[in-house]
């Protein structure tokens, strides 16, 4: 028994191994394209109903969350159809790695946002900014089994929260353009960066 689990625990590392250096095809440019749309959609919903988001960071930020839910939903049930067809064997894996890259900044996003509106609530015009540096982060670490033009999605991300907290730092007002605008512009140069990485003749996708 001891020389079967060893030989199960080499596949298993084999397959890890070379998941890791396998190029990452889940991820389909339409879907990550929907969602910039969903992300524009809310910020022009908050901005059409909700008449003050600082006044309402609670409704404000489920607002969002609700928006990133359903855009993860998608790009999810996505991932397992694309990642089936184009890893076959290595799909568990493929798709086990490319979770566990946005897993720590999805959850110290979570934490974070807990954490200031427990503790600090007149910090929270800083989380929108804080958020979309978290997801650069998850976009570099992502690089090395996706298109290496997937940077510029993440360069995108880091330079829009900063951005993004200079100009809340002026008057520390949440505003639904600040989550809208980097979110629809950053998806939609990602969803082009993977169009063009993945050639013309990717129809299926």
């Amino acid at each position: 028994m001891r020389d079967l689990d060893k030989a199960l625990a080499d596949i298993l590392a084999i397959r890890s191994q070379i998941a890791a250096g396998t190029a990452f095809r889940g991820y389909g440019p339409a879907t990550v394209a929907a969602t910039g749309g969903i992300a524009l959609l809310t910020a022009i919903m908050q901005f059409l109903w909700l008449n003050d988001p600082t006044g309402q960071p609670v409704i404000f930020f489920a607002g969002w969350a609700a928006a990133a839910l359903f855009s993860g939903a998608l790009i999810w049930i996505e991932m397992l159809a694309r990642s089936r067809r184009h890893h076959s064997g290595l799909a568990d894996a493929m798709i086990q790695q490319a979770f566990e890259q946005f897993l720590p900044p999805g959850v110290a996003g979570l934490l974070l946002g807990i954490m200031l509106w427990k503790f600090a609530p007149e910090t929270l015009w800083m989380l929108p900014g804080l958020c979309q540096v978290l997801v650069s982060l998850g976009v570099f670490a992502s690089v090395r089994t996706l298109p290496r033009s997937i940077a510029f999605g993440g360069a995108w991300y880091f330079l829009s929260g900063f951005t993004v907290l200079l100009l809340a730092s002026q008057n520390h007002l949440l505003s639904p353009w600040m989550m809208g605008v980097p979110f629809a512009v950053g998806q939609l140069l990602m969803a082009a960066l993977l169009h063009f990485a993945s050639g013309e003749n990717d129809a299926e996708d």
